[in-house]
């Protein structure tokens, strides 16, 4: 597959202008272009950036059944070098309900559980455990694993329920009152060894490592009633503390080197109460934050608490739909939702990690009732003869994922559409900026840092016309001037020359 086509750019070093030749607005009612300045900060960078990922869960359960070779190209798509090249997975560690449940969740978000004989289930008992399940997701970790080099490759465990034998419900979905606790009460060190023994198993049969193991998921929301469509429980803050403290006592029982993250809340706001609520004890075994970004609201306020508390933080999931947008995989309003999203995230939280939720989402049946969420869509219904489409989301994305690599650090600027970061060992400096909107907007960027000299400067562009083209090489100073067109997404790559 042709990812980039390219077009032709005039570069002038100083105040270089690159000027592209794609299409702007219509030439009768074509405004100036807008002025637009991009200062960067070389005095603060942030710590190393770890890297991009995509939870599996759903998606890798169904599309890792998918016949050949379709699964495969989509493992390149995501995780291979010429395609996102994303470098971080999260497992999810299915519930699991009960044999013979009327089957009500949403498709792939039937996760099943390792257990077996759960009446009296012994965690200690070999005949306890099903190490064939999850054929789907499991079939994603080996293919990442052969994709992702060792250096980079990040991969979590993580849960959005217990097994439905330790739920008060009797379901993985949730609690018949969604605002309370759903876990069997002295449960916990129960599944704190459900957790740990299957993330062990999974690192000693597939020859991986987990880094982090998170036990709870956007726990204390009133999302996770017993009738709703996926894999969820409530945990008020006092319940996520016993359980986190459980969880470790177990790690360290077993000899496991697996860190704790978590809570994985929804938002920022709701982040802060879970923190505020966490005992000491608890607080303390908690190596990585890992907040989601599905509200605005606070994002700068867990930046905070990370720093405070000398924890890493991950931006561990989020996806997004503007709202009545349908479905369309060429439209660009999605992709331009991602972009500023990803930039907002990184600039005001300074996460170590930015993590998608599911990259490829299930085509929508009903085009009234349909949305943007994913980078891939799929039809999840046909094994043996799956289809799947591109979106621009995905493109936009790429220009984030592709450019800024594990290893890169953050630089400040003063412009909130654009994100700013640097390789610090060659220098390489990658500029990503966001045109949201329907006006062309010339950014001027300075980068003022004379040690740098002369560059060899790269555009790449994403818009409804284009996915990812990119320009000539071609040499720039300092200060260049990019043309960046209407509802787009552009990347500059500012090598210095050696």
């Amino acid at each position: 597959m042709k990812f980039r086509k390219v077009l032709r750019y005039v570069v002038v070093i100083g105040l270089g202008v690159l000027a592209g030749g794609a299409h702007a607005e219509h030439a009768d009612e074509k405004p100036a272009p807008v002025a637009v300045a991009i200062n960067v900060d070389w005095r603060h960078p942030a710590p190393p950036f770890e890297g991009w990922g995509t939870a599996l869960a759903w998606f890798a359960h169904v599309t890792g059944k998918f016949a050949e070779p379709q699964r495969t190209r989509l493992a390149d798509l995501l995780y291979g070098r010429d395609g996102l090249a994303l470098n971080i997975a999260r497992y999810n560690i299915g519930g699991g309900n009960a044999p013979g449940t009327p089957s009500y969740l949403r498709p792939g978000g039937d996760i099943p559980g390792f257990w077996r004989k759960p009446d009296g289930w012994n965690p200690d008992a070999d005949d306890a455990w099903d190490w064939s399940a999850d054929a789907g997701q499991r079939w994603w970790l080996d293919a990442i694993k052969a994709r992702v080099t060792p250096r980079d490759l990040i991969l979590e465990a993580f849960s959005n329920s217990p097994p439905y034998f330790m739920t008060r419900s009797g379901l993985v979905s949730g609690n018949v009152n969604g605002l309370e606790d759903n876990l069997r009460p002295g449960f916990e060190t129960q599944f704190a060894k459900y957790l740990a023994r299957v993330t062990a198993e999974l690192e000693r049969r597939h020859g991986i490592r987990f880094r982090t193991l998170s036990p709870v998921n956007e726990p204390n929301t009133p999302y996770w009633f017993s009738t709703n469509k996926q894999e969820g429980a409530h945990w008020s803050p006092e319940a996520q503390s016993r359980m986190f403290i459980a969880l470790a006592k177990v790690l360290t029982e077993y000899g496991m080197k697996t860190e704790i993250s978590g809570p994985d809340e929804t938002n920022p706001q709701t982040f802060f109460v879970d923190w505020a609520g966490l005992s000491p004890d608890a607080k303390s075994v908690i190596r990585q934050l890992n907040v989601h970004t599905y509200e605005w609201i606070g994002k700068s306020g867990v930046r905070d608490i990370a720093e405070t508390s000398g924890k890493r933080l991950w931006m561990s999931e989020v996806d997004l739909s503007p709202s009545n947008v349908r479905e369309d995989i060429n439209d660009m309003r999605p992709a331009i939702a991602l972009a500023q999203q990803i930039v907002t995230d990184i600039n005001s939280m300074n996460p170590r990690a930015w993590v998608l939720w599911q990259a490829i989402e299930n085509r929508s049946s009903d085009p009234k009732n349909s949305s943007n969420w994913g980078l891939i869509k799929a039809d999840f219904s046909n094994l043996e003869r799956p289809d799947y489409q591109i979106t621009k989301k995905f493109w936009a994305f790429a220009n984030f994922t592709r450019f800024i690599r594990p290893g890169f650090r953050f630089l400040k600027s003063d412009n909130p559409d654009a994100l700013v970061a640097e390789n610090p060992e060659t220098h390489e400096v990658v500029i990503v900026a966001v045109n949201p909107g329907i006006v062309s907007r010339m950014l001027d960027i300075r980068l003022p840092d004379a040690k740098r000299g002369t560059m060899t400067c790269k555009t790449f562009m994403t818009r409804a016309e284009d996915s990812l083209a990119t320009s000539k090489p071609a040499s720039c100073g300092a200060r260049l001037s990019v043309h960046a067109r209407p509802m787009s997404v552009v990347t500059v790559v500012a090598t210095p020359r050696q």
